[in-house]
């Protein structure tokens, strides 16, 4: 019996990726924003597919804003920049 991959939904394309391909955002209950590598931080999660092309569709149409409700510094694009590989 195969071991069953979870699948998440990127706020930006749509796409059902595995985990592995997908960074975590997570909006924590102190009120900051971070990249989870580990999936374990907690709070509200959201993900998002690991391409340029992703992080820029996620800007233009304001994906974070509408998943946590509130507006997402500046700050976290640039962080979330650094993990991607590209």
């Amino acid at each position: 019996m195969t071991k069953k991959i979870p699948l998440r939904r990127c706020l930006a394309t749509g796409e059902r990726l595995a985990k592995k391909d997908l960074l975590r955002i997570v909006h924590t209950p102190e009120g900051l924003f971070q990249v989870d590598l580990t999936g374990k931080i907690n709070g509200r999660g959201a993900y998002l597919k690991k391409t340029a092309e992703a992080l820029e569709i996620a800007k233009k149409k304001h994906v974070f804003k509408a998943a946590f409700g509130v507006d997402v510094p500046d700050s976290l694009y640039v962080e979330i920049a650094s993990y991607l590989h590209e």
